[in-house]
């Protein structure tokens, strides 16, 4: 089942924190080059996760993962995201949980970038990653 949640503090980000004092806050967290559609930057990773902040111009396709759990919470921005087979709009302060072997993707509608927190469950090298065809 997909939940969307709205999360009001920040329990939910000081494990992030504790090990990753270089970082006062996400907001504080800024893309550091141009790109052209998909920029990730990771802010921390252990065997049991792996976190990222990941900026988006156009879109990201439809994929899953084999083997991942995924959390997004979107910090910026706005778009219209796919999530099995339910499609919804999606914006900042919003919270989706993903399963493991459920086709994501979303399609930034904001003229500013989506700024995602994404965390992945366990530690992600990005194997299991498989591109679907809508």
């Amino acid at each position: 089942m997909i939940q969307r949640l709205f999360i009001f503090s920040f329990i939910f980000f000081v494990p992030f924190f504790v090990g990753a004092q270089s970082f006062s806050s996400l907001d504080s967290i800024n893309c550091p080059i141009d790109y052209d559609n998909i920029y990730v930057k990771k802010i921390q990773s252990d065997k049991n996760q792996s976190a990222f902040i990941i900026w988006i111009n156009k879109e990201v396709k439809l994929h899953k993962h084999l083997t991942h759990s995924e959390s997004i919470y979107i910090l910026e921005g706005e778009g219209l995201m796919k999530i099995g087979d339910k499609t919804m709009s999606v914006g900042k302060g919003d919270y989706y949980f993903i399963p493991e072997n459920t086709p994501h993707g979303v399609n930034v509608t904001s003229r500013k970038p989506m700024k995602v927190l994404s965390i992945q469950a366990p530690e992600f090298d990005g194997k299991d990653r498989v591109q679907i065809q809508d």
